[in-house]
This record gives structure tokens, sequence and C-alpha cells, in this order.
């Protein structure tokens, strides 16, 4: 065989349903997170404090509640299952040979999505820096398991060690406060073309930003490699003891670090036991059936994500109905579950038809160079 029927992907519904599920889950903490802090009111705001008046009113709750539980944490999360997939995706491409190349084609073609995203919808986009790190990451699959270990380590050592290495282009509190008024009249009443020059005009602050986190997304993703190599998470139920021990020890220090010097490595380590309590949870044949409601969600992962930036664009920027600046966290949060849980019933309902999301199925066709099969044999026309 030859061409693109050579190297068609394994069937969609050989996949490990509870890793869906979790990705799912992280996709309604990387929401939840967007929606309070990027989409309602600028990035920035939180870098020039809050106004303490409101802290005990619903929204302050809302806005504690989001910034202590999924702040960063949601963002590690899904760092660490993108890692899974690239690793998943290694080992099912080298029993076909090039997986580097058919790698690269599909970390390339994420890229392209992310740049389209990024300067054409919203420039909180994260698809273009994990198309990136993807590419930087993707000679670590040439290492052992304990060699993709210690990458882990170093990355995150030097996520900790950053701020006392080097510096990013930072802006100083005064500048930042005229840029976020600035951005709250801008992006609450602007047309399309005034929006996106502001917006480009905001990258430089952006990607000061992804450079600051980047060292931690590559230690999340050569971790999401390690656990995939070493076998544990395809033997995820002869770990179950020591994924509870992990998720108890993680989110505990997460907790104790929160506020001192190290909260950095905190956040990490946090989300790690996010991640662990979530594994040795689906270990459980009932949990394993409930999270097996949510496997659609992650299954379509990067279409639900796209949607969401277009739904939440329209509700707070000014060529919709310009509630940027003017929504409270506690309405927003409520329109945030809704949107979830409306994407959840699509999910589906598509994926009992299709084998892929919408823009899954046009991210494998660029990445194969062929259109894949979209619709199953044995779908209805209800």
């Amino acid at each position: 065989m030859s061409g693109a029927n050579a190297i068609a992907p394994v069937a969609p519904d050989d996949r490990i349903e509870w890793i869906d599920a979790i990705r799912g889950i992280a996709l309604f903490g990387v929401l939840v997170v967007n929606l309070i802090t990027a989409f309602r009111v600028s990035i920035f705001q939180q870098f020039i404090g809050v106004d303490s008046t409101g802290i005990h009113s619903s929204d302050g709750l809302v806005e504690r509640i989001v910034a202590l539980g999924f702040e960063e944490k949601a963002f590690s999360l899904f760092s660490l299952l993108f890692g899974i997939g690239l690793a998943i995706q290694f080992d099912r491409l080298s029993t076909l040979g090039q997986p580097f190349y058919w790698l690269a084609r599909r970390l390339a073609v994420l890229l392209a999505f992310g740049l389209i995203h990024l300067l054409l919808v919203w420039n909180g986009d994260i698809l273009t820096e994990y198309a990136l790190a993807g590419l930087v990451a993707l000679p670590f699959l040439l290492l052992p398991s304990s060699g993709l270990l210690l990458a882990a380590l170093g990355f995150a050592v030097l996520y900790a060690l950053g701020p006392a290495l080097y510096s990013v282009p930072w802006p100083d509190a005064a500048a930042l406060q005229l840029h976020v008024a600035s951005a709250n009249q801008v992006y609450a009443s602007g047309s399309v073309a005034e929006i996106w020059r502001f917006s480009w005009d905001e990258l430089p602050l952006i990607l000061s930003l992804h450079g600051f986190v980047f060292p931690r997304t590559l230690a999340l993703f050569a971790f999401g490699m390690y656990l995939w190599r070493a076998g544990i998470l395809r033997r995820a139920h002869d770990f179950k003891d020591r994924m509870i021990a992990a998720a108890v020890v993680g989110i505990a220090a997460g907790v104790a670090l929160h506020q001192g010097p190290f909260k950095n490595p905190g956040i990490v380590l946090w989300a790690l036991g996010y991640g662990a309590a979530l594994i040795a949870l689906a270990q459980l044949s009932i949990a394993r059936r409930l999270l097996s409601a949510l496997a659609p969600m992650g299954r379509m992962a990067f279409t639900n994500y796209v949607m969401q930036s277009i739904i939440f664009v329209f509700v707070f920027f000014g060529y919709g109905l310009g509630q940027f600046g003017r929504m409270g966290a506690t309405l927003a949060l409520a329109i945030g579950v809704l949107v979830y849980i409306a994407q959840l019933v699509l999910s589906n309902w598509w994926l009992r038809r299709y084998h892929f999301g919408p823009i899954e199925w046009l991210w494998r066709s660029l990445m194969y160079g062929a259109a894949q099969p979209m619709r199953k044999a044995d779908a209805t026309h209800e």
C-alpha cells in the first residue's frame, strides 16, 4: 500500500475512553478560566490588582474559586494530556513508518489553525503554543522512559527558577492600567477592524505570557510522554493505589505552595494531583460509566475549543453583544456551564453519526493529504 491508504489513522473507536473523558473535564476547566479571566475582561487585569470591595459578592466568590481551583491547573492538565496524545500517535504511526514526518505534519497543520485562531478570532489562543512546543518536543520521543522523566524534571526546574534566571519583557503597572482601560473600550464597542488591530497590538504582551509558561508546557508534554512510554496509563488499574497517593500529595503540595515563592511548581503539582485523582477514579467501574458520558467532549476537544471562542467573542466583543468588561463573573459562569452542556449533547449526537468532529476531520485530512472517511456506515438519518 502507498499514499493515504497506507497511513490511514487508527479507527476512532480504538481509543482509551477514560483519557478522552479526562480531556473533556480539562476542557471544562479551560473554558471556565478563559471565560472568567480573558473573554469577560482583559487577561491583563489580574496583574494590576482588583477592587476588594466586591470580594464577598457572588462575582467575587466565583473569581476566587476559579483562581484557586482552576487557573493554570486546567491548562497544565491539558498540556499533560497533549503530551500523552503525542506519545500515543507516535506509537501508532511507528507501525506505518516515518512517525516523525507524520507528527511534524500534524503539528504544522495545528500551527496553521492556531495562527488563524490567534490572528482572526481571539488572541488568547493556546493552539499555536502547543504546536510550537510539540515540534520542540518531538525529539524527546527518541528517549527511553527514564530520559523522558529527566527531561520533564529539567524543564520543570527551568520553569520554577525562570524568574531568577531570565526575564520577559513586561510593562509597569501604570502602563498595564492604561492598556486595560483601552481594552475595555475597544473590545466592548469596537468594530471588527478596530478589535483586530487592538488584538494584534496586544501580541507582544501575549507572547511574553507564553514565553514564561513555555518551559512548563514542555515539562508537561515530556511527563505525559513518560506516563505513556512507561506503560503506566496502559496498566492504570495496577497503579490505582499509587495514583490515589499521588493525588493526595500533589493537591496538598499545591495548596501548601500556593501563596509562597514556590507557587509555580505548586501549580504543576496541583494539576498533576488532579490528573492522578481522575486516573484513579476512572479505574472504578461505576465512575468509568459516568466518565464515559464526557468522552465525546474530549474526542471533539479541538472543535469544541474553537466553537467556544466563536461563541464567546460574539457575546463579549463589540461586533456582537458587547459585554466585555460589563458582565459579572456569576452570569458568565452560568453561560459557560450552559455552553458546555450544549456542546456535550451535540458532541454525543455528532459522534454517533460521524467518526470525527468537524475540525478534527479537517485536521486529519490535511495531515494525511487525503479526505478521511467521515460518516459512520451504520449512522442513521434521524
